[in-house]
Protein backbone atom coordinates (compact mmCIF):
# COMPACT_ATOMS: atom_id res chain seq x y z
CA UNK A 1 0.00 0.00 0.00
CA UNK A 2 1.29 3.47 -0.89
CA UNK A 3 2.57 5.54 2.03
CA UNK A 4 0.25 8.36 3.13
CA UNK A 5 1.02 11.78 1.60
CA UNK A 6 -1.81 13.64 3.34
CA UNK A 7 -2.55 13.07 7.00
CA UNK A 8 -6.10 11.86 6.45
CA UNK A 9 -4.65 9.09 4.26
CA UNK A 10 -3.95 7.39 7.59
CA UNK A 11 -7.63 6.35 7.70
CA UNK A 12 -7.57 3.91 4.75
CA UNK A 13 -3.98 2.99 5.72
CA UNK A 14 -5.13 1.77 9.13
CA UNK A 15 -8.21 0.02 7.78
CA UNK A 16 -6.07 -1.89 5.29
CA UNK A 17 -3.39 -2.96 7.77
CA UNK A 18 -5.12 -3.58 11.11
CA UNK A 19 -8.92 -3.15 11.06
CA UNK A 20 -9.29 -5.53 14.01
CA UNK A 21 -7.16 -3.52 16.41
CA UNK A 22 -8.58 -0.60 18.49
CA UNK A 23 -7.39 2.78 17.29
CA UNK A 24 -8.24 4.64 20.50
CA UNK A 25 -9.12 3.87 24.09
CA UNK A 26 -10.83 6.37 26.35
CA UNK A 27 -12.11 5.99 29.89
CA UNK A 28 -15.85 6.50 30.28
CA UNK A 29 -17.67 5.96 33.58
CA UNK A 30 -14.57 4.33 35.03
CA UNK A 31 -14.11 1.82 32.18
CA UNK A 32 -11.82 1.85 29.17
CA UNK A 33 -13.83 1.90 25.95
CA UNK A 34 -12.31 0.88 22.61
CA UNK A 35 -12.89 2.84 19.38
CA UNK A 36 -12.21 1.12 16.05
CA UNK A 37 -11.28 2.28 12.56
CA UNK A 38 -14.76 1.91 11.05
CA UNK A 39 -16.20 4.31 13.62
CA UNK A 40 -13.24 6.65 13.05
CA UNK A 41 -13.84 6.76 9.30
CA UNK A 42 -17.62 7.06 9.61
CA UNK A 43 -17.57 9.94 12.09
CA UNK A 44 -14.77 11.79 10.30
CA UNK A 45 -16.79 11.57 7.07
CA UNK A 46 -19.98 12.75 8.78
CA UNK A 47 -18.12 15.81 10.05
CA UNK A 48 -16.85 16.43 6.52
CA UNK A 49 -20.39 16.20 5.12
CA UNK A 50 -21.68 18.59 7.79
CA UNK A 51 -18.97 21.11 6.91
CA UNK A 52 -19.86 20.77 3.23
CA UNK A 53 -23.50 21.48 4.13
CA UNK A 54 -22.42 24.59 6.06
CA UNK A 55 -20.49 25.85 3.05
CA UNK A 56 -17.05 25.59 4.63
CA UNK A 57 -14.41 26.45 2.07
CA UNK A 58 -10.87 25.27 1.47
CA UNK A 59 -8.47 27.16 3.73
CA UNK A 60 -11.15 28.20 6.24
CA UNK A 61 -10.11 27.86 9.89
CA UNK A 62 -12.19 25.55 12.11
CA UNK A 63 -11.50 25.79 15.86
CA UNK A 64 -11.21 22.93 18.35
CA UNK A 65 -10.68 23.29 22.10
CA UNK A 66 -10.36 19.89 23.75
CA UNK A 67 -8.10 17.59 25.68
CA UNK A 68 -6.99 14.36 24.03
CA UNK A 69 -9.86 11.98 23.25
CA UNK A 70 -11.10 10.03 20.20
CA UNK A 71 -13.39 12.86 19.07
CA UNK A 72 -10.38 15.16 18.80
CA UNK A 73 -9.19 12.98 15.92
CA UNK A 74 -12.63 12.70 14.31
CA UNK A 75 -12.81 16.49 14.11
CA UNK A 76 -9.19 16.71 12.91
CA UNK A 77 -9.62 14.46 9.89
CA UNK A 78 -13.22 15.53 9.28
CA UNK A 79 -11.94 19.09 8.83
CA UNK A 80 -8.84 18.15 6.84
CA UNK A 81 -10.80 16.07 4.31
CA UNK A 82 -12.72 19.18 3.19
CA UNK A 83 -9.57 21.22 2.67
CA UNK A 84 -10.40 23.36 5.70
CA UNK A 85 -7.74 24.03 8.32
CA UNK A 86 -7.92 22.75 11.89
CA UNK A 87 -7.08 25.33 14.55
CA UNK A 88 -6.56 23.45 17.84
CA UNK A 89 -6.36 25.61 20.96
CA UNK A 90 -5.25 24.80 24.50
CA UNK A 91 -8.12 24.09 26.92
CA UNK A 92 -6.23 25.86 29.70
CA UNK A 93 -5.69 29.40 28.41
CA UNK A 94 -7.57 32.55 29.43
CA UNK A 95 -10.69 34.08 27.90
CA UNK A 96 -8.49 36.95 26.74
CA UNK A 97 -6.27 34.53 24.81
CA UNK A 98 -9.30 32.79 23.26
CA UNK A 99 -10.66 36.16 22.18
CA UNK A 100 -7.40 37.10 20.48
CA UNK A 101 -6.89 33.77 18.67
CA UNK A 102 -10.48 33.21 17.52
CA UNK A 103 -10.75 36.75 16.14
CA UNK A 104 -7.31 36.73 14.58
CA UNK A 105 -8.12 33.50 12.73
CA UNK A 106 -11.70 34.53 11.81
CA UNK A 107 -13.11 31.30 13.22
CA UNK A 108 -16.81 30.86 12.41
CA UNK A 109 -17.19 27.23 13.56
CA UNK A 110 -15.85 26.11 16.92
CA UNK A 111 -15.98 22.78 18.75
CA UNK A 112 -15.32 22.76 22.51
CA UNK A 113 -15.08 19.75 24.78
CA UNK A 114 -16.74 20.51 28.10
CA UNK A 115 -19.45 22.65 29.71
CA UNK A 116 -16.71 24.67 31.44
CA UNK A 117 -15.09 25.52 28.11
CA UNK A 118 -18.48 26.33 26.61
CA UNK A 119 -19.05 28.81 29.44
CA UNK A 120 -15.68 30.50 28.83
CA UNK A 121 -16.50 31.00 25.15
CA UNK A 122 -20.06 32.10 25.97
CA UNK A 123 -18.62 34.82 28.21
CA UNK A 124 -16.84 36.39 25.23
CA UNK A 125 -19.16 35.40 22.39
CA UNK A 126 -20.48 38.93 21.87
CA UNK A 127 -16.91 39.94 21.08
CA UNK A 128 -16.52 37.20 18.44
CA UNK A 129 -18.23 38.65 15.35
CA UNK A 130 -17.10 35.83 13.05
CA UNK A 131 -18.29 32.93 15.22
CA UNK A 132 -21.52 31.48 13.78
CA UNK A 133 -21.56 27.90 15.07
CA UNK A 134 -20.51 26.60 18.48
CA UNK A 135 -20.96 23.01 19.63
CA UNK A 136 -19.69 20.79 22.45
CA UNK A 137 -18.31 17.27 22.63
CA UNK A 138 -19.70 16.62 26.12
CA UNK A 139 -23.43 17.44 25.84
CA UNK A 140 -24.69 20.70 27.35
CA UNK A 141 -28.44 21.16 27.65
CA UNK A 142 -29.81 23.49 25.00
CA UNK A 143 -26.54 23.62 23.08
CA UNK A 144 -25.55 21.95 19.82
CA UNK A 145 -23.31 18.94 20.34
CA UNK A 146 -20.95 16.98 18.15
CA UNK A 147 -23.73 14.40 17.86
CA UNK A 148 -25.82 17.09 16.14
CA UNK A 149 -22.96 17.62 13.70
CA UNK A 150 -22.99 13.90 12.91
CA UNK A 151 -26.75 14.07 12.28
CA UNK A 152 -26.30 17.11 10.05
CA UNK A 153 -23.69 15.19 8.07
CA UNK A 154 -25.98 12.16 7.86
CA UNK A 155 -28.82 14.30 6.47
CA UNK A 156 -26.49 15.80 3.88
CA UNK A 157 -25.43 12.29 2.87
CA UNK A 158 -29.05 11.15 2.53
CA UNK A 159 -30.17 14.24 0.62
CA UNK A 160 -27.31 14.23 -1.89
CA UNK A 161 -26.81 11.04 -3.86
CA UNK A 162 -23.39 12.21 -4.96
CA UNK A 163 -22.22 13.31 -1.50
CA UNK A 164 -19.57 10.60 -1.23
CA UNK A 165 -18.36 11.39 -4.73
CA UNK A 166 -18.16 15.11 -3.92
CA UNK A 167 -16.12 14.45 -0.80
CA UNK A 168 -13.78 12.15 -2.69
CA UNK A 169 -13.27 14.81 -5.35
CA UNK A 170 -12.34 17.34 -2.69
CA UNK A 171 -9.90 14.90 -1.09
CA UNK A 172 -8.37 14.08 -4.48
CA UNK A 173 -7.80 17.78 -5.12
CA UNK A 174 -5.76 18.22 -1.94
CA UNK A 175 -1.98 17.86 -2.06
CA UNK A 176 0.73 17.20 0.49
CA UNK A 177 1.70 20.89 0.25
CA UNK A 178 -1.73 22.18 1.30
CA UNK A 179 -2.05 23.74 4.74
CA UNK A 180 -3.75 21.32 7.13
CA UNK A 181 -3.45 23.08 10.47
CA UNK A 182 -2.99 26.49 12.05
CA UNK A 183 -1.28 26.44 15.45
CA UNK A 184 -0.82 29.48 17.63
CA UNK A 185 2.46 29.54 19.51
CA UNK A 186 2.24 29.55 23.29
CA UNK A 187 3.59 33.07 23.51
CA UNK A 188 6.65 32.74 25.79
CA UNK A 189 8.11 35.86 24.23
CA UNK A 190 5.07 37.90 23.18
CA UNK A 191 1.73 37.76 21.38
CA UNK A 192 0.88 34.30 19.99
CA UNK A 193 1.45 33.88 16.25
CA UNK A 194 -0.52 31.54 13.98
CA UNK A 195 1.80 28.98 12.39
CA UNK A 196 0.56 27.52 9.09
CA UNK A 197 1.70 23.92 8.59
CA UNK A 198 1.23 21.66 5.58
CA UNK A 199 0.66 17.90 5.44
CA UNK A 200 4.18 17.46 4.06
CA UNK A 201 5.99 18.64 7.19
CA UNK A 202 4.12 16.33 9.56
CA UNK A 203 4.42 13.39 7.16
CA UNK A 204 8.19 14.01 6.96
CA UNK A 205 8.39 13.97 10.76
CA UNK A 206 6.59 10.65 11.02
CA UNK A 207 8.66 9.05 8.28
CA UNK A 208 11.85 10.17 10.03
CA UNK A 209 11.03 8.44 13.33
CA UNK A 210 8.78 5.52 12.40
CA UNK A 211 11.70 3.10 12.34
CA UNK A 212 12.70 3.64 15.99
CA UNK A 213 9.85 1.91 17.89
CA UNK A 214 10.12 -1.87 18.17
CA UNK A 215 7.93 -3.53 15.47
CA UNK A 216 6.27 -5.68 18.12
CA UNK A 217 4.92 -2.70 20.08
CA UNK A 218 1.22 -1.88 19.80
CA UNK A 219 0.25 0.47 22.67
CA UNK A 220 0.87 4.11 23.53
CA UNK A 221 -0.44 6.39 26.26
CA UNK A 222 -1.15 10.01 25.35
CA UNK A 223 -1.40 12.72 27.99
CA UNK A 224 0.20 15.88 26.60
CA UNK A 225 -2.05 18.53 24.99
CA UNK A 226 -3.12 17.34 21.55
CA UNK A 227 -3.14 20.92 20.32
CA UNK A 228 0.64 21.03 20.74
CA UNK A 229 2.39 19.99 17.55
CA UNK A 230 4.75 17.60 19.37
CA UNK A 231 2.04 15.37 20.84
CA UNK A 232 -0.03 15.68 17.69
CA UNK A 233 2.85 14.48 15.55
CA UNK A 234 3.35 11.57 17.94
CA UNK A 235 -0.35 10.76 17.54
CA UNK A 236 0.10 10.54 13.77
CA UNK A 237 3.15 8.32 14.33
CA UNK A 238 1.11 5.94 16.50
CA UNK A 239 -1.59 5.79 13.84
CA UNK A 240 0.96 5.14 11.09
CA UNK A 241 2.35 2.23 13.15
CA UNK A 242 -1.19 0.98 13.89
CA UNK A 243 -0.82 1.43 17.66
CA UNK A 244 -3.82 1.70 19.93
CA UNK A 245 -3.72 5.12 21.59
CA UNK A 246 -5.10 5.42 25.12
CA UNK A 247 -5.81 8.90 26.42
CA UNK A 248 -4.83 9.47 30.05
CA UNK A 249 -7.49 10.78 32.39
CA UNK A 250 -5.17 13.57 33.54
CA UNK A 251 -1.49 14.21 34.23
CA UNK A 252 -2.07 13.12 37.83
CA UNK A 253 -3.41 9.79 36.56
CA UNK A 254 -0.58 8.98 34.13
CA UNK A 255 1.04 6.52 36.55
CA UNK A 256 -2.25 4.75 37.30
CA UNK A 257 -3.21 4.67 33.63
CA UNK A 258 0.20 3.19 32.72
CA UNK A 259 -0.50 0.30 35.10
CA UNK A 260 -3.91 -0.24 33.47
CA UNK A 261 -2.90 0.14 29.82
CA UNK A 262 0.71 -1.20 29.93
CA UNK A 263 1.94 1.13 27.14
CA UNK A 264 5.04 0.46 25.08
CA UNK A 265 5.65 4.17 24.35
CA UNK A 266 5.06 7.44 26.14
CA UNK A 267 5.79 10.97 24.91
CA UNK A 268 6.60 13.50 27.60
CA UNK A 269 8.45 16.69 28.47
CA UNK A 270 11.58 17.06 30.66
CA UNK A 271 9.57 18.38 33.60
CA UNK A 272 7.56 15.13 33.65
CA UNK A 273 10.76 13.04 33.55
CA UNK A 274 12.19 15.10 36.40
CA UNK A 275 9.08 14.54 38.51
CA UNK A 276 9.15 10.79 37.87
CA UNK A 277 12.78 10.68 38.98
CA UNK A 278 12.08 12.85 42.05
CA UNK A 279 9.30 10.46 43.05
CA UNK A 280 11.72 7.54 42.78
CA UNK A 281 14.35 9.49 44.74
CA UNK A 282 11.92 10.37 47.55
CA UNK A 283 10.89 6.74 47.83
CA UNK A 284 14.53 5.81 48.36
CA UNK A 285 14.96 8.55 50.95
CA UNK A 286 12.31 6.90 53.11
CA UNK A 287 14.07 3.51 53.08
CA UNK A 288 16.32 2.34 55.89
CA UNK A 289 19.01 -0.24 56.53
CA UNK A 290 20.21 -2.68 53.89
CA UNK A 291 17.30 -1.92 51.58
CA UNK A 292 18.32 1.73 51.38
CA UNK A 293 21.98 0.85 50.76
CA UNK A 294 20.98 -1.42 47.86
CA UNK A 295 18.66 1.25 46.45
CA UNK A 296 21.29 4.00 46.66
CA UNK A 297 23.88 1.71 45.07
CA UNK A 298 21.57 0.92 42.16
CA UNK A 299 20.75 4.60 41.59
CA UNK A 300 24.43 5.59 41.58
CA UNK A 301 25.15 2.73 39.19
CA UNK A 302 22.51 4.03 36.77
CA UNK A 303 24.14 7.47 36.67
CA UNK A 304 27.36 5.84 35.40
CA UNK A 305 25.56 4.13 32.50
CA UNK A 306 26.78 4.64 28.93
CA UNK A 307 24.41 4.39 25.97
CA UNK A 308 27.19 2.62 24.08
CA UNK A 309 27.16 -0.66 25.99
CA UNK A 310 30.43 -1.73 24.34
CA UNK A 311 32.08 0.81 26.64
CA UNK A 312 30.68 -0.88 29.76
CA UNK A 313 32.95 -3.27 31.60
CA UNK A 314 31.94 -6.86 32.33
CA UNK A 315 31.88 -5.95 36.02
CA UNK A 316 29.46 -3.07 35.36
CA UNK A 317 27.18 -5.31 33.30
CA UNK A 318 27.19 -7.92 36.07
CA UNK A 319 26.23 -5.30 38.66
CA UNK A 320 23.51 -3.97 36.35
CA UNK A 321 21.91 -7.43 36.16
CA UNK A 322 21.76 -7.58 39.95
CA UNK A 323 20.41 -4.02 40.19
CA UNK A 324 17.81 -4.89 37.59
CA UNK A 325 16.45 -7.75 39.68
CA UNK A 326 16.57 -5.84 42.97
CA UNK A 327 15.58 -2.28 41.97
CA UNK A 328 15.10 -1.46 38.27
CA UNK A 329 12.41 -4.06 37.66
CA UNK A 330 10.25 -2.50 40.34
CA UNK A 331 10.69 0.94 38.75
CA UNK A 332 9.55 -0.43 35.39
CA UNK A 333 6.52 -2.07 36.98
CA UNK A 334 5.57 1.32 38.38
CA UNK A 335 5.32 2.54 34.77
CA UNK A 336 3.18 -0.37 33.59
CA UNK A 337 5.81 -3.05 33.09
CA UNK A 338 5.93 -2.85 29.26
CA UNK A 339 7.25 0.65 28.64
CA UNK A 340 10.25 0.45 26.33
CA UNK A 341 10.61 4.03 25.12
CA UNK A 342 10.19 7.46 26.68
CA UNK A 343 10.28 10.25 24.12
CA UNK A 344 11.19 13.67 25.51
CA UNK A 345 10.67 16.92 23.66
CA UNK A 346 9.91 20.58 24.21
CA UNK A 347 13.19 21.37 26.00
CA UNK A 348 16.59 19.85 26.69
CA UNK A 349 16.80 17.14 29.33
CA UNK A 350 19.46 16.61 31.97
CA UNK A 351 22.07 14.13 30.69
CA UNK A 352 22.06 12.26 34.01
CA UNK A 353 18.36 11.47 33.50
CA UNK A 354 19.05 10.04 30.05
CA UNK A 355 21.64 7.75 31.68
CA UNK A 356 19.36 6.85 34.58
CA UNK A 357 16.18 5.96 32.69
CA UNK A 358 18.02 4.18 29.88
CA UNK A 359 19.91 2.06 32.40
CA UNK A 360 16.68 1.23 34.23
CA UNK A 361 15.22 -0.10 30.97
CA UNK A 362 13.04 2.89 30.09
CA UNK A 363 15.07 4.05 27.10
CA UNK A 364 14.94 7.83 26.88
CA UNK A 365 14.96 9.39 23.41
CA UNK A 366 15.14 13.10 22.62
CA UNK A 367 14.07 15.28 19.76
CA UNK A 368 14.58 18.95 19.04
CA UNK A 369 12.22 21.13 17.11
CA UNK A 370 9.89 24.08 17.07
CA UNK A 371 6.25 24.53 16.06
CA UNK A 372 7.31 26.31 12.88
CA UNK A 373 9.14 23.14 11.75
CA UNK A 374 6.29 20.66 12.19
CA UNK A 375 8.11 20.32 14.75
CA UNK A 376 11.23 18.19 14.27
CA UNK A 377 14.63 19.47 13.21
CA UNK A 378 16.77 16.78 14.87
CA UNK A 379 16.05 13.54 16.68
CA UNK A 380 17.75 10.54 18.25
CA UNK A 381 16.99 7.05 16.97
CA UNK A 382 17.23 3.40 17.95
CA UNK A 383 20.22 2.60 15.74
CA UNK A 384 23.41 1.44 17.44
CA UNK A 385 24.90 4.95 17.35
CA UNK A 386 21.57 6.74 17.35
CA UNK A 387 21.94 8.46 20.72
CA UNK A 388 24.62 10.38 22.58
CA UNK A 389 24.34 11.72 26.11
CA UNK A 390 23.42 15.43 26.05
CA UNK A 391 22.61 15.48 22.34
CA UNK A 392 19.21 15.79 20.65
CA UNK A 393 20.42 13.54 17.85
CA UNK A 394 20.96 13.99 14.14
CA UNK A 395 19.40 16.50 11.77
CA UNK A 396 16.44 15.07 9.87
CA UNK A 397 17.60 13.44 6.68
CA UNK A 398 15.46 15.38 4.20
CA UNK A 399 16.22 18.88 5.47
CA UNK A 400 19.23 21.16 5.73
CA UNK A 401 20.45 22.41 9.11
CA UNK A 402 23.26 24.87 9.71
CA UNK A 403 24.77 26.82 12.60
CA UNK A 404 25.24 30.56 12.09
CA UNK A 405 28.95 31.28 12.41
CA UNK A 406 28.42 34.58 14.26
CA UNK A 407 25.55 33.87 16.65
CA UNK A 408 25.57 30.03 16.82
CA UNK A 409 21.87 30.14 15.96
CA UNK A 410 20.38 26.93 14.57
CA UNK A 411 18.77 27.46 11.16
CA UNK A 412 17.00 24.99 8.90
CA UNK A 413 15.54 24.73 5.43
CA UNK A 414 13.23 22.12 3.94
CA UNK A 415 9.72 20.75 3.59
CA UNK A 416 9.18 20.73 7.36
CA UNK A 417 9.24 24.53 7.57
CA UNK A 418 5.92 26.37 7.97
CA UNK A 419 4.14 28.16 5.15
CA UNK A 420 4.35 31.29 7.26
CA UNK A 421 2.61 33.14 10.08
CA UNK A 422 -1.10 33.64 9.48
CA UNK A 423 -1.76 37.18 8.16
CA UNK A 424 1.72 38.22 9.32
CA UNK A 425 3.90 38.59 6.18
CA UNK A 426 6.38 40.90 7.92
CA UNK A 427 6.94 38.48 10.82
CA UNK A 428 7.21 35.63 8.33
CA UNK A 429 9.95 37.52 6.46
CA UNK A 430 11.81 38.04 9.75
CA UNK A 431 11.68 34.31 10.55
CA UNK A 432 12.38 32.90 7.08
CA UNK A 433 15.07 34.71 5.11
CA UNK A 434 15.13 35.23 1.36
CA UNK A 435 17.06 31.97 0.86
CA UNK A 436 14.44 29.93 2.71
CA UNK A 437 16.34 29.46 5.98
CA UNK A 438 14.17 29.44 9.08
CA UNK A 439 15.82 31.15 12.07
CA UNK A 440 14.95 29.14 15.18
CA UNK A 441 16.21 31.53 17.85
CA UNK A 442 17.96 28.58 19.51
CA UNK A 443 21.72 28.21 19.78
CA UNK A 444 23.74 25.03 19.45
CA UNK A 445 26.52 23.15 17.71
CA UNK A 446 27.27 19.92 15.86
CA UNK A 447 30.01 17.71 17.24
CA UNK A 448 32.45 15.95 14.87
CA UNK A 449 30.14 12.91 14.69
CA UNK A 450 27.17 14.96 13.52
CA UNK A 451 25.22 15.01 16.78
CA UNK A 452 23.40 18.27 17.51
CA UNK A 453 23.70 19.87 20.96
CA UNK A 454 21.43 22.70 22.14
CA UNK A 455 23.07 25.42 24.23
CA UNK A 456 20.23 27.88 24.80
CA UNK A 457 17.92 30.46 23.33
CA UNK A 458 19.12 33.74 21.89
CA UNK A 459 16.18 35.65 23.40
CA UNK A 460 16.89 34.25 26.87
CA UNK A 461 20.54 35.30 26.95
CA UNK A 462 21.48 38.49 28.74
CA UNK A 463 24.56 40.63 29.30
CA UNK A 464 25.81 41.72 32.72
CA UNK A 465 27.03 45.24 33.43
CA UNK A 466 30.54 43.79 33.16
CA UNK A 467 29.87 43.00 29.49
CA UNK A 468 29.67 39.22 29.93
CA UNK A 469 26.94 37.23 28.14
CA UNK A 470 25.10 34.65 30.23
CA UNK A 471 22.92 31.80 29.02
CA UNK A 472 20.49 31.32 31.93
CA UNK A 473 19.07 28.02 30.66
CA UNK A 474 22.43 26.26 31.00
CA UNK A 475 22.69 27.35 34.64
CA UNK A 476 19.07 26.49 35.40
CA UNK A 477 19.26 23.00 33.93
CA UNK A 478 22.43 22.26 35.84
CA UNK A 479 21.05 23.38 39.20
CA UNK A 480 17.69 21.71 38.64
CA UNK A 481 19.56 18.41 38.89
CA UNK A 482 19.08 18.90 42.61
CA UNK A 483 15.88 17.26 43.85
CA UNK A 484 15.38 20.32 46.06
CA UNK A 485 14.82 22.65 43.08
CA UNK A 486 11.60 22.29 41.10
CA UNK A 487 11.89 25.52 39.10
CA UNK A 488 14.43 28.28 38.80
CA UNK A 489 15.04 31.45 36.83
CA UNK A 490 18.45 33.07 36.56
CA UNK A 491 18.46 36.89 36.37
CA UNK A 492 21.09 39.60 36.14
CA UNK A 493 20.71 41.63 32.94
CA UNK A 494 22.85 44.79 33.25
CA UNK A 495 23.80 43.79 36.80
CA UNK A 496 27.26 42.94 38.18
CA UNK A 497 26.49 39.25 38.71
CA UNK A 498 23.96 36.48 38.12
CA UNK A 499 21.29 35.74 40.72
CA UNK A 500 18.28 33.43 40.83
CA UNK A 501 14.67 33.02 41.87
CA UNK A 502 14.17 29.45 43.12
CA UNK A 503 10.89 27.59 43.55
CA UNK A 504 11.64 24.57 45.78
CA UNK A 505 10.20 21.09 45.36
CA UNK A 506 8.10 21.28 48.50
CA UNK A 507 7.42 17.53 48.64
CA UNK A 508 11.16 16.97 48.88
CA UNK A 509 11.70 19.93 51.20
CA UNK A 510 8.93 18.88 53.56
CA UNK A 511 10.53 15.45 53.97
CA UNK A 512 13.91 17.07 54.61
CA UNK A 513 12.47 19.47 57.20
CA UNK A 514 10.90 16.56 59.03
CA UNK A 515 14.24 14.77 59.25
CA UNK A 516 16.20 17.88 60.32
CA UNK A 517 13.96 19.32 63.00
CA UNK A 518 12.60 22.26 61.03
CA UNK A 519 9.15 23.14 62.34
CA UNK A 520 7.09 25.01 59.76
CA UNK A 521 3.35 24.94 59.11
CA UNK A 522 3.37 26.85 55.81
CA UNK A 523 5.58 27.05 52.74
CA UNK A 524 6.40 30.65 53.65
CA UNK A 525 7.65 29.61 57.08
CA UNK A 526 9.64 26.79 55.49
CA UNK A 527 11.59 28.98 53.05
CA UNK A 528 12.24 31.61 55.75
CA UNK A 529 13.96 29.10 58.05
CA UNK A 530 17.72 29.61 58.35
CA UNK A 531 18.43 25.87 58.09
CA UNK A 532 16.46 25.66 54.85
CA UNK A 533 18.22 28.68 53.35
CA UNK A 534 21.59 27.19 54.35
CA UNK A 535 20.64 23.89 52.69
CA UNK A 536 19.83 25.67 49.43
CA UNK A 537 23.08 27.58 49.66
CA UNK A 538 24.87 24.22 49.70
CA UNK A 539 22.99 23.20 46.58
CA UNK A 540 23.91 26.42 44.78
CA UNK A 541 27.54 26.18 45.92
CA UNK A 542 27.75 22.60 44.67
CA UNK A 543 26.76 23.46 41.12
CA UNK A 544 28.53 26.83 41.03
CA UNK A 545 31.81 24.89 41.08
CA UNK A 546 30.90 23.48 37.65
CA UNK A 547 30.22 26.94 36.17
CA UNK A 548 32.42 29.74 34.95
CA UNK A 549 33.06 32.62 37.35
CA UNK A 550 30.66 34.99 35.54
CA UNK A 551 27.93 32.29 35.38
CA UNK A 552 27.92 31.50 39.08
CA UNK A 553 24.80 32.38 41.05
CA UNK A 554 25.95 34.83 43.73
CA UNK A 555 22.58 35.37 45.41
CA UNK A 556 19.18 33.72 45.36
CA UNK A 557 15.71 34.08 46.79
CA UNK A 558 13.32 31.22 47.62
CA UNK A 559 9.65 31.66 46.73
CA UNK A 560 6.60 29.79 47.99
CA UNK A 561 4.61 29.65 44.74
CA UNK A 562 4.35 26.59 42.55
CA UNK A 563 5.02 27.71 38.98
CA UNK A 564 2.28 26.48 36.67
CA UNK A 565 -0.03 27.27 33.77
CA UNK A 566 -2.58 28.59 36.26
CA UNK A 567 -0.40 31.51 37.34
CA UNK A 568 0.98 31.90 33.81
CA UNK A 569 4.54 31.13 34.82
CA UNK A 570 4.65 28.09 32.52
CA UNK A 571 3.24 27.41 29.07
CA UNK A 572 0.99 24.36 28.54
CA UNK A 573 4.15 22.48 27.53
CA UNK A 574 5.86 23.53 30.78
CA UNK A 575 8.24 26.11 29.33
CA UNK A 576 9.17 29.07 31.50
CA UNK A 577 7.47 32.39 30.66
CA UNK A 578 10.31 34.58 31.86
CA UNK A 579 8.61 37.94 31.54
CA UNK A 580 5.77 36.80 33.83
CA UNK A 581 8.09 35.36 36.46
CA UNK A 582 10.20 38.53 36.40
CA UNK A 583 7.11 40.72 36.82
CA UNK A 584 5.71 38.64 39.68
CA UNK A 585 8.95 38.76 41.70
CA UNK A 586 10.18 42.19 40.69
CA UNK A 587 10.64 43.40 44.28
CA UNK A 588 12.51 40.24 45.37
CA UNK A 589 14.73 40.40 42.28
CA UNK A 590 15.51 44.08 42.81
CA UNK A 591 16.46 43.32 46.41
CA UNK A 592 19.04 40.75 45.24
CA UNK A 593 21.07 43.47 43.57
CA UNK A 594 20.94 46.12 46.34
Amino acid sequence: MQDPTRLFDLLPWRKELHPERPVFKFKENGEWKSHYIDEYIEKSNLISYALMHLGVRKGENIGLISAGRPEWNYVDFGVQQTGAVLLPIYPTISEEDYLYILNDAHVRLLVVETPALYKKISNIREKLPHLENLCTIVPVEGVKSLSDIYLLGQRYLEEHDDAAKRLQEIKDSLTTDDVCTLIYTSGTTGTPKGVMLAHRGLIMNVQEIKGSPDPSWTRALSWLPMCHIYERMMGYLYQWLCFEISYAESIAKVGDNCKEIHPHMLACVPRFIEKVYDKIYRKGEKMTGVKKKIFDWAIDLAFDYDLDESKLSCWYKFQKKIADKLVYGEIREGMGGCLGMLVSGGATIQPRLTRFFSCVGLDLYEGYGITECSPLIAVTNSNKKGRKIGSVGFAMREIEVRIDSDTNEIQCRGGNVMKGYYNQPELTAEAIDSDGWFHTGDTGYFDPDGYLFITGRTKSMFKTSMGKFINPEVIEEKMKQSPFILDMMVVGAEQKFAAAVIAPDFDMLKDWCGRHGVVAETKEEMIADKKVIARFQKVVDKYNVELGVTEQVKKFVLVADTWSEANKFLTPTQKLIRRNVAAAYKDQIDALFK
